[in-house]
């Protein structure tokens, strides 16, 4: 099942879209309510950021080869500065893990394969336990 990426309203909770984009306006129905249901992972990162140009594409890849196990929330940080202001994020990328509603992990700068599938594999096991 091919998924594509939508922005904005497309993201209401229930939907089966895999990777979205986040605003300001739509992150907690999209983040904070769909992750009662699956782990969200936030990428926070921008355009400029060499790092993320990096991360960003290996973590579109990766949300495809775990089939629905978690969701990806990519957030333009110059866009909505709110988000990373709330997040006390620090640099870019920023990845924060989203379970049951609330942030259980997060990881700075750009990731190997085999941290991303470890840091991963933590946050669904941690979902599946904290019912």
């Amino acid at each position: 099942m091919m998924h594509l990426k939508h922005v904005g309203m497309n993201t209401m909770a229930g939907s089966t879209t895999t990777i979205f984009d986040v605003t300001e306006e739509d992150f907690d129905e999209a983040v904070v309510i769909r992750s009662q249901e699956t782990p969200v992972l936030v990428d926070i990162s921008a355009d400029w950021c060499a790092p993320c140009r990096v991360l960003t594409p290996l973590l579109d890849r990766l949300v495809r080869s775990y089939n629905g196990g978690f969701l990806l929330a990519n957030v333009d940080a110059d866009e909505n500065m709110r988000i990373a202001g709330r997040h006390q994020v620090r640099g870019f990328p920023t990845v924060i893990a989203y379970s049951r509603g609330v942030e259980i992990d997060r990881f700075h700068s750009a990731q190997s394969e085999g941290f991303l599938r470890k840091f991963i594999d933590r946050v669904i096991e941690h979902h599946a336990t904290s019912e």
